[in-house]
């Protein structure tokens, strides 16, 4: 039986990772139990086992963002720049991996399209992220660790920006203005977040 429900639960994360994967290259509105059955060559009976309804189907997507996201958060006992370099790594290969994560948090209309609480568990993942930046920013700060003329919050938006723009370009497919190396980027980011040297004055005699 244990066995049983691993083969089900697995077969419902490839579902719903089939899904993301619409999501990503044929948007939101292309995304139907009809099409996620074509897409994977299967009859729309050996989904609806899983998935009998798109609402089904969609809180399953959900179910999927929340999985995939919380598992980029690195352990809390880490220095807060090892902390944000890691999350930084772990984020943007995850959603990289599935860009239709992406497309769904800033889709208005997968909003709209979700049922009850789809939309608030997705604006909670946002505001998850924001706090767990925000924090490792600040206690960063306080440590020395980031520089301090900037707030957390000026910070945090732009550890986001790397964040997306990484996992836009590190995609089975990136666009051709996408390509650039991950690990340079990650490198400059926690250079530009580095305390900045205080002016060493007119030196000249």
């Amino acid at each position: 039986m244990a066995e049983l429900r691993k083969s089900k639960d697995a077969r419902k994360v490839e579902l719903v990772d089939a899904a993301l994967h619409i999501i990503a290259t044929r948007g939101i509105t292309a995304l139907s139990t009809r099409a996620l059955a074509e897409h994977l060559g299967l009859s729309s009976g050996a989904l609806f086992r899983h998935f009998p309804t798109l609402d089904a189907l969609l809180t399953g997507v959900v179910d999927r963002v929340e999985a995939v996201l919380a598992s980029t958060y690195p352990p809390e006992g880490l220095p807060p720049a090892e902390r944000l370099a890691a999350f930084v790594q772990a984020r943007s290969t995850a959603v990289g991996e599935r860009l239709g994560i992406l497309r769904l948090m800033q889709s208005e209309q997968f909003r709209l399209a979700l049922p009850a609480d789809g939309s608030a568990r997705l604006a909670a993942c946002v505001s998850r992220t924001r706090a767990f930046l925000h924090d490792c920013l600040r206690e960063g700060q306080a440590e020395g660790a980031f520089r301090t003329d900037a707030t957390p919050e000026s910070l945090t938006m732009i550890v986001v920006g790397t964040v997306q723009a990484l996992a836009q370009g590190a995609g089975p497919a990136p666009a051709p203005n996408t390509r650039f190396d991950p690990a340079e980027v990650r490198r400059t980011l926690m250079t530009l977040l580095k305390p900045v040297d205080p002016p060493t004055g007119d030196r000249r005699v």
